[in-house]
C-alpha cells in the first residue's frame, strides 16, 4: 500500500502540471480567429508526436519485454481505439441534430463533437500513462533498489512535463470553439484526473495492469490519431494562412517529440 501511496503522490504532481497547461487559457485574452487556429494546429501537432513516442513506442517495447507478439499488440490496440472513436462519430451524428447545441457557448453540433473528441482522446492517453507510473511503483515491492526508485520517479517526472502541452492542447482548441476561459481550464485540467486514480490502481494490481498496458498504450494512439485527421487538422486548415497553421502543427509536433525523447 505504501508504493501505491507513492504512485498517487507521484500522478497528483502529473495532473498539477496538465492543470499548469491547460491554465494558459488566462494569458490569451479575447484571442483571434488566427491564433486559435494556430493552436488547433499546434494541438494536432502534439497529439500526433504523443500517439508514437509517448504511447505507440512504449507498447512496443513493452510488450516485447513480456514476451507478446509485439506488432499484433499495437496493431489490435491502434485500430481499436480508431474504431471506437469512429462509431462514436457516427453514434453522435445519429443522436444530434443540426440546431445549435448550447446558445450560451454558441456550440453548434460539428464543434461540440470536435470537443468530446478532443476531450476523450487526451484522457484515454492519460490512462495509459497514469498506469505506466503505478506500475513502476508497485514494482518496488518486488525490487526496492534505489536505482528502481529513482527510475520510478523519474518516470513521474518525463510524463508530468509532457503533460503540460497536452493541457494545452485541449483548453485552447476548447476556448476557440466559445467556451469561456474558466470552463475551458476546467476541461483541460479534468483530463488529467485520471491519473492518480488509474495510477493507484496501476500500483495495487501491479502484474495484471502490466500486461493490458501494451494494448491500452496503442488502444490511445489509435483514438488521438483519428481525432486528429478527423477533425483538428482539418479545422485548422479552414483558416486562409493556412500554410502558417501547419507550421504551428510542426511545431507542437516538434515541442513534444523533444519532450517525450529527452524526457522518456
Amino acid at each position: 500500500m505504501s508504493y501505491a501511496l507513492e504512485a498517487l503522490v507521484a500522478t497528483l504532481f502529473t495532473w498539477s502540471i496538465t492543470a499548469a497547461g491547460a491554465g494558459l487559457v488566462f494569458i490569451f485574452k479575447r484571442p483571434g480567429k488566427n491564433l486559435m487556429d494556430a493552436m488547433l494546429g499546434f494541438a494536432g501537432g502534439v497529439m500526433i508526436a504523443a500517439s508514437f513516442w509517448s504511447l505507440l513506442a512504449p507498447a512496443i517495447e513493452m510488450a516485447e519485454d513480456l514476451g507478446m507478439i509485439s506488432w499484433l499488440i499495437a496493431f489490435t490496440g491502434f485500430i481499436s481505439g480508431g474504431t471506437l472513436l469512429f462509431l462514436g462519430d457516427k453514434l453522435f451524428d445519429k443522436i444530434m441534430t443540426k440546431e445549435k447545441i448550447s446558445k450560451k457557448n454558441n456550440l453548434d453540433k460539428c464543434s461540440l463533437k470536435r470537443c468530446l473528441m478532443l476531450i476523450f482522446s487526451i484522457t484515454m492517453h492519460n490512462i495509459p500513462e497514469g498506469m505506466a507510473i503505478g506500475v513502476a511503483f508497485g514494482a518496488l515491492a518486488y525490487d526496492n533498489s534505489n536505482s528502481a526508485h529513482v527510475g520510478a520517479c523519474l518516470l513521474a517526472l518525463g510524463i508530468g512535463f509532457q503533460n503540460f502541452p497536452e493541457g494545452t492542447a485541449i483548453s485552447l482548441p476548447l476556448r476557440r470553439e466559445g467556451f469561456s476561459p474558466k470552463k475551458a481550464f476546467l476541461y483541460g485540467q479534468l483530463s488529467g484526473v485520471v491519473e492518480p486514480l488509474s495510477g493507484f490502481i496501476g500500483a495495487l494490481l501491479v502484474m495484471k495492469i502490466r500486461m493490458l498496458l501494451p494494448f491500452l498504450l496503442a488502444f490511445a494512439a489509435g483514438a488521438m490519431i483519428y481525432v486528429v485527421v478527423e477533425e483538428i487538422i482539418p479545422e485548422s486548415q479552414t483558416n486562409e494562412k493556412k500554410d502558417r497553421m501547419a507550421m504551428f502543427t510542426l511545431i507542437g509536433f516538434s515541442l513534444m517529440m523533444i519532450l517525450d525523447t529527452a524526457l522518456g
